[in-house]
């Protein structure tokens, strides 16, 4: 282990996000589904990043934002990624490599104090910021991502509260840090749904089963030895290492509640209390819409709605919040080549007001709107900004714009998933015989596809600033005699 430093921050309240992970066996069409919302600010704006094979690549990772760095293979896999503008090369949030395991990096949790007395986070040591980049090029399976990964905090040490996933052809897993250098790591079961919102949600660890768990070495011998856990009755990994605090009841566990409530809505439970099973059966199989709704939650229709009830002040954090940056639904379909099987449905900004766009893992570039982008201050030309005027300006008033804007993206998706099924059955019939051509082919539908939802996003942002300058005008019209 390297040095400590005592020092933590167990009220950062900045970069938080919502994870939803769906097992095989639980989703409609058998795909596994890894997903997160990624809520920072509104004002940094995001772009998409495609890294190719090398072997040649730095040997060095030095972050931007942090004093972190480290060593680096020479040899890297390619891989996309989503990064603030202002880190290319850094935070990358979510992406496949061209071994088709895909990452999502991060969901911040929270040790608890007694946890953090005995074993601190790492001023200089492993942040947010910098996992996706220095593991993601580097491993061939979702397994390799957790030992990569759990080697890594092991060694450096974790600056800060952490959940990562991982998903390929076979597995799924999600990794919870706790305090300094230790972590833990769970097979996401095929037949459950998993949701968290900035908490540890872990329970559960066996050891002795290493098809399903893996964890730092020590992690319950650690707890006996330095008193976090008397060693009686059963071992409880949150209860043990993990924050649950009074701002947790209002913050994190009513997302958790209503997001259970939806896919199970047969279970009762009690909002006030955190006894959500760690993986939940869902009523029925879960699909894509399912997932883009989940994401788009917000207490719909309801008294904590704050959206409906123009109340920026409601206590219940919703799933959808202005300041997410994005959104995506990674999706695993084993049985199709990983070009086209392998893909990442994305919303840039707010999920209620924006519209999920496939990103394939196949594709070698993205339209130069999406490449690009502006921090403090909105623009004309990229993809972001685009998307983002759209829903500020829903926002000047929800109850009257929201529909208008969910029209027209429920209406763009159900197109491009139409387009999606008809370009995939032309790619099967090609691939094996011409991949050059059907490289061309996703190329060309991507390009055409985000090209689209410009337009789109274009279209509304004219529909809603005359509708509000028409309202101005009614507010403020000074008619005369």
């Amino acid at each position: 282990m390297k040095n400590v430093n005592p020092k933590h921050e167990t009220d950062k309240l900045i970069h938080e996000c919502t994870t939803i992970i769906v097992g095989e066996e639980q989703s409609a069409d058998g795909s596994r589904l890894l997903a997160r919302s990624s809520d920072f600010t509104a004002m940094t704006s995001i772009n998409f990043e495609v890294h190719e094979d090398t072997d040649f690549g730095p040997e060095e990772f030095v972050a931007k934002d942090s004093a972190f760095h480290c060593p680096l293979p020479k040899k890297a896999l390619g891989y996309t990624a989503m990064p603030d503008t202002l880190f290319p090369g850094e935070w990358g949030s979510c992406g496949f490599n061209s071994a088709g395991v895909g990452m999502s990096s991060t969901e911040t949790i929270f040790s608890s104090d007694k946890a953090l007395a005995k074993d601190p986070y790492v001023a200089d040591g492993l942040a947010e910021n910098c996992t996706f980049n220095i593991v993601l090029p580097y491993i061939h399976t979702a397994r390799e991502g957790v030992a990569r990964l759990g080697s890594l905090i092991e060694y450096y040490g974790s600056a800060e509260g952490f959940g990562i996933g991982f998903i390929d052809e076979n597995e799924t897993w999600y990794l919870e840090n706790c305090c300094g250098h230790l972590w833990l790591a769970t097979r996401m079961p095929k037949d459950k749904y998993f949701v968290t919102g900035n908490q540890s949600r872990y329970r559960d660890y066996d050891p002795n089963d290493k098809d399903n768990f893996m964890a730092a070495p020590g992690l319950i011998e650690f707890a006996k030895e330095n008193g976090l856990w008397d060693g009686k009755g059963k071992f409880d990994f949150h209860e043990v290492y993990q924050r649950d605090e009074k701002l947790d009841t209002t913050y994190n566990y009513p997302r958790v509640w209503g997001l259970q409530k939806m896919f199970t809505p047969g279970k009762k439970q009690d909002v006030t209390k955190n006894t959500f099973p760690v993986f939940a059966k869902a009523k029925n199989k879960i699909t894509l819409q399912d997932m883009r709704t989940a994401f788009r939650f917000h207490y719909d229709g309801t008294e904590h709605d704050p959206y409906l009830h123009s109340n920026g002040r409601e206590p219940y954090r919703p799933v959808s919040i202005f300041r997410t940056q994005q959104t995506h639904i990674m999706q695993y379909r084993p049985w199709l080549p990983k070009a086209i099987g392998c893909i990442s449905y994305v919303a840039m900004g707010m999920a209620d007001l924006s519209v999920f766009l496939p990103l394939y893992q196949g594709i070698k570039s993205y339209p130069k709107p999406y490449m690009m982008g502006s921090v403090g201050r909105a623009d004309h030309k990229s993809a972001y900004w685009k998307f983002r005027k759209v829903m500020t300006l829903g926002m000047m008033n929800y109850n009257a714009y929201a529909p208008i804007i969910k029209a027209a993206y429920a209406k763009l998706e159900a197109e491009n998933d139409q387009r999606q099924r008809e370009m995939e059955a032309e790619y099967l019939k090609i691939y094996k015989e011409c991949p050059m051509e059907a490289q061309d082919l996703l190329q060309h539908f991507s390009d055409r596809l985000l090209k689209r939802a410009l337009e789109v996003a274009e279209d509304l942002e004219i529909e809603l600033l005359s509708r509000l300058t028409a309202d101005v005008e009614k507010e403020y019209l000074f008619h005369g005699a």
